[in-house]
């Protein structure tokens, strides 16, 4: 790679993902917009994870590999892959999911010419593992909100059942709003917490085009770690025999970056009496997960 500081960085942490690291990695080195660097944190690996990365890293300059000597937990690495990140934006890729060729051009565009959006994605469609459309994603207009507190809510509400966190948060992110926030927590559900925390911070845009395609198969993180307990686990390995209070733990990161926002009071408050809506409504999960034990 050259001395010259790209626009985008992608950083991309990865465990174990030899069955579509392959597909995905062409997916983003076929990107018509070339100004990025590809950023691949391996935690400690134990398929052919490495393999593929070296043999794409030999090939394209714009691939760095990481490889750590043990397993980090998925939030740091999702971390670090940020920290080692030198772009103007800034973009998480999972291994397993695709980019049209289109994806970074059009998001890109939409951040250089528009300073008040702050993250940029597209519309989505999820695929099987052999690549079948099984379901589309609805849209969320109000994301695009002059209101803070009308992003903050539509950021935390689902649709029929379908949670939209993935599309979004690996879109294109400006990397100095980012800097800003704590970044993906070692707790379940932090992803969402985070959206939720740069929808206080400014505007985000739909391209209203379908070009990502986010994969479900048998080897995702909620689908291998189905409680609580082991997805605390798989976000950081050191919860695993601590004992949590997993809801309480959202409620305290939610209200944390109610109170950190950049907002007016008005805006502000208008948040916190969404949160107590939002207790209601979960209460008796709430109760149930008062204490999970390791």
């Amino acid at each position: 790679m050259n001395n010259r500081t790209p626009k985008v960085s992608i950083g991309m942490p990865i465990y174990n993902g030899e069955h579509f690291l392959p597909q995905t990695l062409d997916s983003l080195l076929t990107q018509t917009y070339k100004d990025f660097e590809l950023i691949i944190s391996d935690n400690a690996s134990s398929d052919r994870t490495q393999e593929i990365c070296q043999q794409y890293a030999a090939q394209d300059s714009r691939v760095r590999y990481l490889r750590q000597s043990a397993n980090l937990g998925a939030s740091q690495n999702f971390n670090y892959v940020f920290e080692q990140a030198s772009g103007e934006y800034f973009k998480w890729a999972a291994h397993d999911d695709l980019c049209a060729p289109e994806y970074l051009a059009r998001c890109f565009e939409v951040l250089d010419r528009d300073p008040q959006v702050i993250l940029c994605y597209t519309q989505a469609q999820a695929i099987d593992e052999d690549g079948q459309v099984v379901r589309q994603y609805v849209a969320k207009p109000n994301l695009e909100s002059s209101q803070a507190y009308t992003r903050y809510v539509e950021s935390l509400t689902d649709d029929r059942d379908i949670t939209v966190v993935p599309i979004i948060i690996f879109g294109l992110i400006r990397r100095d709003v980012l800097a800003k926030t704590p970044l993906i927590g070692n707790y379940a559900s932090s992803d969402g917490v985070l959206l939720g925390e740069l929808a206080l911070h400014g505007r985000f845009h739909e391209v209203p085009e379908c070009l990502f395609s986010y994969r479900h198969h048998a080897e995702q993180s909620w689908v291998t770690n189905p409680d609580r307990r082991s997805l605390e686990s798989w976000y950081d390995p050191k919860r695993a025999q601590k004992i949590t209070f997993p809801k309480w733990r959202l409620l305290k990161e939610h209200l944390r970056s109610i109170r950190q926002g950049p907002v007016n009071w008005d805006q502000r408050f208008r948040c916190y009496v969404f949160m107590i809506q939002w207790m209601k409504v979960g209460w008796r999960e709430l109760a149930k997960n008062l204490v999970l034990r390791g």
